[in-house]
């Protein structure tokens, strides 16, 4: 999703490349051996749901709904037994193939199947974190992060279905309206929402665990899914602010305490040391949903504060911070341990989507630059303390020289933009400019309201 800004035709390439690894039942391969096609299929619950989020966030980038109309073939293979919970095969190419709207479709109609006791969606044998793979693998454990995944997709896909399958559509609104309500009828802990439950029905990522009693994505996503009550999903970053970022270590936690001896068995993420990787350190992905969630809520200073504090090159500005990171500098490693001794220590780098999600972060998020089909809409959220930036941005044959200017002192109705000398109207708070084929100047005028340290 990364690539939709500067390279759409890839994002395409490779949405449709995915989409064939679904099998005809609606689950897909984990992953996948690019030279065989050999790979694994779990019972790991979140990977049909970004198919249609993937879709829906081309679409509302490029405007390019063509792409529903793709023709995409079926994988075909042994389903999962029982009490099997992943398998590793070489499937079959299907007989059945369908539009990428049928690929996605299918993806969410398994949605309302897959739905737990107190109406929020199983975790299967992971969800996001399949380090989690035991907290749900009787089939009963539920997950709260995933309600929020589940709600953005379907606000962003149903709109794509009304024209082409309107009872679909509606089936899966009366879901999405089911599990908001579930989430903020059983999810809320008082402070901030739980993370999920173990099949027999115990929460995890509440005040009452003694390990992973808060945790970071089940906040982030409360705000990006736009689904949370809002006061509550202020709160809960609030939370997360207090209680998983440490600025002396320089660290964004995923979840805290880490799980270390507890009788509930929560999955591999288990067999790593307390603090590392995902069990209690940085998960670099996690940070990263973080900083968009504090763009979304309007606070620059706390998004641009945590954005450098994961930026790796402020963990390598000194032979002592070198020695302490022990990873490359100049790109993003996976994860940072955060328990001593190793505390502030990298783990993998290169491999890790932190990157395209770290990007994401500074361009959409805090300097507000996105594409909307054949307009370009500039939305900053940034700290108060930047007389503002500059960017030069280039899509096809059309460029912007853009130019924010930061006003902290100003009153909303006096902020401004100016397109090649002439003034403009802010449309809902931001500029938005057409994408023409032409070179254009536009000078912007911002103040942004933050949310106090």
């Amino acid at each position: 999703m990364a690539l939709t800004f500067a390279k759409p035709d890839e994002m395409r390439r490779h949405i449709l490349l995915a989409a064939a690894r679904q099998f005809v039942e609606g689950d897909v391969q984990h992953w996948w051996q690019p030279h065989s096609g050999q790979g694994a299929r779990t019972r790991i619950s979140d990977d049909p749901v970004w198919l249609a989020f993937a879709t829906a966030t081309y679409i509302a980038c490029t405007d390019d709904a063509a792409i529903l109309d793709e023709t995409v073939p079926f994988l075909e293979g042994p389903t999962l037994s029982p009490g099997e919970y992943d398998t590793f095969f070489q499937p079959m190419v299907a007989g059945e193939s369908a539009s990428l709207f049928e690929h996605c479709a299918r993806c969410l109609d398994r949605c309302p199947e897959l739905t737990g006791e107190h109406g929020l969606p199983l975790i299967g044998t992971g969800d996001w974190n399949d380090g989690m793979n035991r907290v749900g693998e009787g089939g009963r454990g539920e997950s709260v992060w995933l309600g929020w995944l589940i709600l953005r997709t379907i606000e962003l896909f149903a709109p794509l279905t009304k024209d082409r399958d309107a009872d679909r559509a509606q089936r899966w609104c009366a879901h999405a309206a089911s599990v908001r309500e579930a989430l903020e009828r059983e999810a809320w802990d008082g402070e901030w929402y739980r993370r999920a439950t173990f099949d027999d029905g115990t929460w995890l990522g509440s005040k009452n665990s003694e390990e992973c009693q808060i945790d970071s994505i089940a906040q982030s996503w409360a705000v990006l899914s736009g689904a949370a009550d809002p006061a509550r999903a202020a709160e809960a970053m609030a939370s997360l602010e207090r209680h998983l970022i440490r600025r002396e270590e320089g660290l964004a936690l995923l979840f805290s305490p880490p799980f270390d001896k507890t009788p509930r068995d929560p999955g591999y993420i288990k067999g790593y040391p307390p603090g590392l990787r995902e069990n209690g350190g940085q998960y670099s992905h996690a940070a990263m949903w973080a900083i968009l969630a504090f763009t979304k809520l309007g606070a620059g200073e706390k998004a641009g504060e945590l954005f450098a504090l994961l930026n790796p090159i402020n963990h390598a500005r000194t032979p002592e911070e070198v020695e302490r990171y022990k990873v490359e500098p100049y790109v993003v490693a996976a994860d940072v341990y955060s328990v001593s001794p190793h505390a502030g220590r990298g783990g993998w780098t290169w491999y890790t989507g932190s990157a395209g999600w770290m990007y994401r972060a500074g361009v959409e998020g805090i300097l507000g630059i996105r594409r909307e089909g054949a307009f370009l809409v500039i939305d900053p959220c940034i700290p108060a303390a930047w007389p503002g930036f500059e960017a030069t941005v280039k899509v096809e044959s059309t460029c912007y020289g853009i130019c924010v200017e930061n006003l902290p002192h100003s009153r909303r109705d006096d902020l401004h933009a100016v397109l090649d000398g002439s003034r403009i109207q802010f449309t809902e708070g931001y500029v938005r400019v057409p994408l023409d084929g032409g070179t254009h100047r536009l000078l912007i005028g911002v103040e942004y309201e933050y949310m106090s340290a």
